[in-house]
């Protein structure tokens, strides 16, 4: 049993790679890697043109409609939030979907992220340098024009994920409390509770004890910002101004987790990071949580013989992509290719009842690939039945031109005229 669940992660692997090989989409007509392209829409509510950074997946194909995730301060974590999403979406690795990512650059951060007005920094006493209060308008533009844009132009969804850090961190927990039904999952980066004397922290508390937020996503990642002498098993009882950062989203975090709202919620502390290196591994954590349930966790138990029959394993897909289709609101199907190859490895392991239960849930999926018949006559041919083979390799070149089918029809033929 274990050969046979190695053989069957080498030849997942080798799903990946063979999918890389054949969508290298990122490379550019001049030979350049690009990862995305800079739109713009014209914005009544903000008065003024916004540009947008957009991405769309490596294995993007006409006719295919994808998750959007939203992030703010486009350009500092653009590259980053694309990067994960490539790397955990494709290359066989499977535990994200592939999304369309949104970035939105800033034309006046500190107006359009935070939520309410403040005149003076209390901690200090001075006259702020910056506006704010902007945040329930920018949410307009979002809800009002960016999304319908977006929508309209792109082929998406109607899941989205929304990512900020900071101020950005505030506009996240804003749509939360304010516009739940905008986002699906957010991902609030080290938040700026602090804001106002956390004024602003208390009335989303609230928000949060009266409010349903059932099939909403939030994680919160936390940087250690405290600085010398300030400890993290005492620092809620400090007092200081340095430490109102860390200690404010404590007061969030742990104030949530007692909450019976519905939420799906999770928060963790890097110890090692700092309000600028948090991003990062906040986005890599977020995202593996907000869709945890993404994950075919029970894929490689599919190599147990001992484990399932034919009809258990293909119950155990047919169930996993109804989880996901019911968590994205969508019909979500297994991938063709991973269903093939799945099915070609147990064809060539000689467990040809769950290969033809899979290659019958692909032909059922994909009724216009001509791969699938084919596959599926292959699987015929494995068992002896030649005849049924023909059938099969037959109606895969009645769907789509090929000449695999048509050598195997070819040799068959020649076979049983001997």
């Amino acid at each position: 049993m274990k050969n046979a669940f190695t053989l069957l992660i080498i030849a997942l692997m080798a799903i990946g790679c063979d999918q890389s090989n054949k969508n290298d989409s990122e490379l550019s007509n001049d030979n350049q890697i690009t990862i995305g392209h800079i739109d713009s829409l014209k914005s009544d509510i903000l008065g003024e043109t916004r540009k947008i950074w957009v991405h769309l997946p490596k294995n993007y194909r006409e006719g295919k409609k994808y998750p959007v995730l939203y992030v703010l301060d486009g350009n500092g974590h653009f590259h980053s939030v694309t990067g994960l999403i490539k790397q955990l979406s494709t290359n066989g690795t499977l535990v994200l979907p592939e999304m369309i990512v949104i970035a939105i650059p800033n034309t006046n951060r500190s107006r359009d992220l935070i939520p309410t007005h403040a005149d003076v920094d209390y901690r200090t006493g001075n006259k702020l340098r910056y506006a704010s209060g902007g945040g329930s308008s920018f949410l307009d533009f979002i809800e009002y024009e960016l999304i319908p844009y977006v929508d309209r132009t792109y082929p998406t969804t109607s899941f989205r994920t929304y990512v900020g850090h900071s101020f950005g961190g505030l506009s996240v927990i804003h749509a939360l409390t304010t516009r739940s039904h905008l986002f699906n999952n957010y991902l609030a980066i080290d938040p700026s509770f602090w804001w106002d004397n956390m004024a602003y922290l208390e009335n989303v508390d609230s928000l949060l004890s009266v409010h349903d937020y059932t099939n909403k996503g939030l994680f919160v990642g936390m940087a250690n910002t405290m600085i010398g002498g300030q400890n993290y098993s005492t620092v809620e009882e400090d007092t200081l101004g340095t430490s109102v950062h860390i200690r404010s989203i404590l007061k969030f975090a742990k104030s949530l987790e007692k909450k019976d709202n519905g939420l799906n919620f999770e928060w963790k502390y890097y110890p090692q990071e700092s309000h600028f290196s948090v991003p990062l591994i906040t986005e890599y954590d977020g995202l593996r949580f907000l869709f945890d349930w993404y994950d075919f966790k029970e894929m490689f138990e599919l190599g147990r013989a001992d484990l399932y029959t034919a009809d258990e394993a293909l119950e155990v897909v047919k169930s996993h992509y109804e989880n996901v289709s019911q968590k994205m609101g969508y019909e979500i199907k297994p991938a063709e290719w991973l269903i093939n190859r799945l099915g070609n490895y147990y064809m060539r392991d000689k467990k040809l009842d769950l290969a033809a239960a899979l290659f019958d849930l692909n032909i059922a999926n994909f009724p216009n690939s001509n791969n699938v018949y084919d596959s599926r006559g292959d699987c015929y041919l494995a068992a002896g039945d030649s005849l049924k083979a023909l059938e099969f390799f037959r109606k895969a070149l009645e769907t789509g031109d090929n000449d695999y089918s048509q050598e195997k029809i070819d040799r068959i033929s020649k076979a049983l005229k001997k």
